[in-house]
């Protein structure tokens, strides 16, 4: 069995094709940057528009298969951007329809979790999922992933985002600012906004804004005491979760798990408790085809598919709202 996956949520255009064995086959994207400001949605549709069908080409190359040979087509239907979804489900859509393809539709935050299963090998893990909109702690929990600490506010990515339009610098900013904290060498006393199990970034971000302003503080410096408060509140929260459910493995999931000081504080915070740490590569960390595809079929062997008319997006839909009909 062969399917094929889209993914779209956000800036990334991506097609994966995977078998029933796990073995991915493909995993091609384009990804939508600037060179100054954020994510601009138009901007993005127009760079999904004009990439997908030669990336869903490109993918077919490098699998060697037609696209007669794929069994399963899913895609990303939440949660997301809305008109990016709308990009990938169109995709999807014309794709199962035309050739008479089974049809999935599934959720983007528990893919990153199931891809990490699969390729790290890890068993019953608590996810760390640091993206761009998303930051959460999850768990399976009687029938469902639950969600057992999250932001108050913007996503971990979105800050950094942010925080690098202020420096100056393009999107995406979170690797942009890892470069800049590798320099820096003096930690500059932030606001460290932990409540309870979830996160808050706002507070910190007007604050790192004032503090560059006053330009009494180097950008090195900023950026460099700004990960370090950041990824200490994530890991925090990530470690009190670890406890709470009583697991031994920690999965890092999402963009900005593939910032190499979170992963390194990631391991000395399991390593301090006797636990595991799972890092997917940063081609299964990032939004990726092969995660929809591989979740695809998971859903797909457990009686799941999508309609035709059931295919709408869900931009809102929460990890915690999906029934997890295959654990």
């Amino acid at each position: 069995m062969i399917c094929l996956g889209i993914e779209s949520t956000a800036h990334t255009f991506g097609i994966g094709i995977v078998t029933d064995k796990g073995n991915v086959l493909a995993n091609e994207k384009d990804t939508y940057t600037t060179e100054e400001g954020g994510i601009v949605p138009v901007k993005a549709v127009e760079h999904h528009m004009n990439c997908y069908d030669d990336i869903i080409r490109k993918a077919l190359r490098k699998a060697k298969l037609k696209i007669e040979d794929i069994d399963i087509i899913a895609f990303s239907q939440s949660p997301g951007l809305g008109h990016t979804l709308r990009i990938g489900a169109m995709a999807a859509r014309s794709l199962a329809a035309h050739y008479s393809k089974p049809l999935i539709g599934v959720n983007h935050c528990i893919a990153h979790l199931e891809i990490g299963n699969l390729t790290t090998g890890c068993k019953n893990p608590i996810l760390l999922y640091a993206s761009g909109a998303n930051t959460q702690i999850i768990a399976y929990e009687a029938g469902k992933y639950r969600i057992f600490g999250e932001t108050l506010d913007i996503g971990i990515g979105n800050f950094l985002d942010s925080f690098a339009r202020e420096l100056g610098l393009g999107f995406p900013g979170g690797p942009k600012i890892y470069e800049l904290a590798k320099k820096g060498k003096t930690y500059i006393d932030l606001p460290y906004s932990v409540k309870g199990m979830d996160v808050s970034f706002g507070g910190l971000l007007t604050n790192l804004k004032q503090k560059l302003k006053s330009g009494k503080y180097s950008k090195e410096d900023l950026c460099f005491s700004a990960q370090e408060t950041v990824f200490a509140m994530l890991l925090e929260v990530s470690e009190r979760a670890i406890a709470h459910c009583g697991k031994k493995e920690l999965l890092m999931g999402g963009g900005v798990a593939c910032n190499r000081r979170l992963q390194q504080m990631a391991k000395d915070m399991c390593e301090a408790r006797d636990a595991e740490c799972f890092i997917p590569s940063d081609e299964f960390l990032i939004d990726n085809g092969a995660m929809i595809a591989w979740l695809g079929i998971i859903e797909y062997k457990a009686g799941n598919k999508t309609r035709i008319e059931e295919s709408r997006v869900m931009p809102y839909e929460r990890t915690d709202e999906v029934d997890v009909n295959w654990r």
